[in-house]
């Protein structure tokens, strides 16, 4: 029998059972246990209690955050861009900051002071719901250069040792939806190591002359000076066109080694967090999705640069069979940029200006704009045409 059933049939009898002699009563449990299978004992508490409307009592310790609360947090999660607890924690008195100044969020004294309170596992539980999962995993169209290989020197994941912003893990990032043949756009995605400062800019197909020209484009959006370029094995990189480029320019260039991804694993982990998980795994190969996706990367660097906190590993103990992490706090690049002291005058007054004059929660209206108009242009299988491609994205985001 299903809860509900037992509840209604011992409301039908209770009356008849507190009516009975102690004969009767054992003769109606013994009935009531045969139909039900609870344990005597329990069928006596439950026929014995009288249930009263609106009596129940919430068990366990009482909420400690009420609905304004739940909301407030729930509207800075998505102006943040649904960042993870641990990043999301240290940056919440940022947010309510700018969210304040720029008037999408009122909250009173009370409720900011609960919401910096709030650890990161109760942050977790109370965007539970909110939460969505999905997403697919794309082809590789990575391809060895190996006339240069031996000219340039190997970097592996335990060599970056810079302490100054300035030397960048690159990649490219295909578009290609369900084939590699043809011709299909490409994201070039660098991440500086020291600070996590990241561009996404698209790349006209893989020649070698326009990743060239894309990482020349890079390094005037840069804050900083471009001091050195560690990349994959690929042929887009691997050649004399981006060698001699590097060599005019001072620049140094090393490369991870083959089939071991985590020598690049701080691009490879934007490459997910960035480029795959906002822009998707469909087919572009147009004009139009090229200006787009051009569009659309300007105001993802804003975003992801000026509030998406990152968290550094600071050292890493092994104790038998574990490893003990240790994470510095969370900060977004631009913080960390101003930390290190390393910008110059001009360049910092430039992102201050910057920083003073956005909108995190109608910049991510724009990004959903943009994103919109670029899913359009998606070229997709006449086969997959019903496919609900959506659930695989990100999803809009409406604060």
């Amino acid at each position: 029998m299903t809860r509900q059933s037992i509840k209604e049939y011992s409301e039908a009898i209770r009356e008849r059972y507190g009516r009975a002699n102690k004969e009767g009563k054992g003769k109606i449990l013994d009935e009531f246990n045969r139909v039900t299978g609870l344990h005597r004992k329990s069928a006596i508490r439950l026929l014995n209690h009288v249930f009263k409307p609106g009596s129940k009592k919430r068990k366990g310790r009482p909420k400690g955050y009420g609905t304004a609360v739940i909301e407030s947090l729930k509207a800075i999660w998505e102006a943040s861009d649904r960042l993870c607890s641990k990043r999301l924690k240290p940056f919440i008195p940022e947010m309510i900051r700018v969210l304040q100044n720029q008037d999408e969020l009122h909250i009173n004294a009370a409720t900011q002071a609960q919401l910096c309170q709030m650890s990161p596992a109760t942050i977790d539980r109370q965007l539970r719901r909110y939460r969505k999962a999905g997403g697919r995993r794309g082809f590789t169209t990575t391809r060895a250069g190996n006339l240069l290989k031996n000219m340039i020197p190997i970097r592996t994941f335990a060599d970056w040792q810079e302490n100054e912003p300035g030397f960048v893990e690159v990649d490219l990032v295909a578009h290609c939806g369900e084939s590699t043949d043809g011709f299909f756009l490409n994201t070039l995605c660098v991440v500086d190591v020291f600070s996590g400062w990241t561009e996404c800019l698209p790349v006209w197909g893989k020649w070698q002359e326009k990743v060239r020209q894309a990482i020349h484009h890079m390094r005037q959006r840069l804050p900083f000076a471009l001091l050195g370029i560690d990349s994959d094995n690929g042929g887009e990189f691997i050649n004399q066109v981006f060698y001699k480029y590097c060599l005019d320019e001072k620049i140094t260039l090393t490369r991870s080694r083959s089939y071991k991804k985590n020598d690049s694993c701080h691009v490879e982990q934007k490459n997910g967090n960035v480029v795959r998980r906002i822009v998707g795994y469909d087919r572009y190969d147009t004009k139009a999705a090229y200006e787009c996706l051009d569009r659309l990367y300007h105001l993802v660097r804003l975003q992801f640069n000026f509030f998406q906190p990152t968290m550094k590993l600071i050292s890493k103990t092994r104790h038998g069979a574990r490893v003990l992490k240790v994470y510095e706090t969370a900060q977004t690049p631009y913080q960390r940029l101003l930390k290190a002291d390393v910008l110059t005058e001009a360049k910092k007054a430039e992102l201050s200006t910057i920083y003073r004059g956005l909108n995190p929660v109608q910049l991510l209206k724009q990004i959903n704009t943009n994103l919109g108009q670029l899913w359009r242009m998606a070229e997709r299988p006449e086969t997959l045409g019903n496919r609900n491609y959506e659930s695989t994205r990100r999803a809009s985001v409406t604060v």
